[in-house]
């Protein structure tokens, strides 16, 4: 029982700083507030240079499932037949289009991707643009799921979905940082080669690195001073 009762503590407690951290948050794609995934934004400020001149704009969610005495983050397996990040693990999510709002753009691709139904979904707020060297502009949309939704995924994009501990995820101790060198050979605008801080979370038997765990490691950032 008391074991029982010290995980819905840590589950609240992990809530209430989701909900601190987030309050009030909203889109804002203004150039000088995009972070490199795992950057600070000085730190992101230094690699200006390197930055697309007209990112695509896209989306993701972090659906961040409230069980009574745990939290999880939903994410998936890219399918090995995808010309981009085959393979790799990520949040639901992709371009926008037309006329659509982040919010909106996270929750078609997260229902097109898993099936993820938007009923099931209550938003928390954003995180800052980041942006991917790439070509991309993510606006990361950070929501509760409540538990009961059902998993669809589309074979075609989605290799596998499966949960990852909130609390495991945003323990910046967890988070493995390397350096890599990047430059014109992967297939954007950069005219020499630069050097990057690359971010990788070990979970459930997994790694998770690149965007993904860049972005986990900004919200860990974010929550940090809530969870003091």
């Amino acid at each position: 029982m008391e074991a029982r009762l010290a995980e819905g503590t840590m589950a609240a407690k992990w809530r209430n700083a989701l909900i601190s951290c987030l309050a009030q948050t909203q889109p804002n794609h203004a150039r000088d507030t995009w972070l490199v995934p795992g950057l600070t934004r000085l730190e992101s400020k230094l690699l200006e240079h390197a930055f697309p001149a007209a990112p695509r704009a896209a989306a993701v969610l972090i659906p961040i499932v409230e069980y009574p005495r745990a939290l999880t983050v939903l994410l998936t397996t890219r399918a090995t037949q995808l010309r981009n990040h085959a393979g790799q693990i990520s949040f639901p999510g992709g371009s926008l289009e037309a006329g659509e709002t982040p919010c909106d753009g996270a929750l078609r691709e997260a229902y097109e991707e898993i099936g993820l139904r938007s009923d099931f979904v209550s938003l928390l707020g954003y995180l800052p643009d980041h942006i991917l060297l790439t070509g991309f502009r993510i606006t990361p949309v950070v929501a509760l799921v409540r538990p009961g939704f059902e998993i669809h995924a589309d074979s075609s994009e989605v290799h596998d979905v499966f949960e990852a501990p909130l609390d495991r995820l945003l323990d910046i101790s967890n988070y493995v940082i390397s350096r890599r060198r990047a430059g014109p050979d992967w297939g954007h605008a950069l005219r020499e080669e630069i050097e990057l801080e690359t971010y990788s979370v070990r979970v459930a038997g997994r790694n998770i690195w690149g965007a993904t765990a860049g972005i986990l490691f900004n919200l860990a950032r974010r929550c940090a001073p809530a969870l003091q």
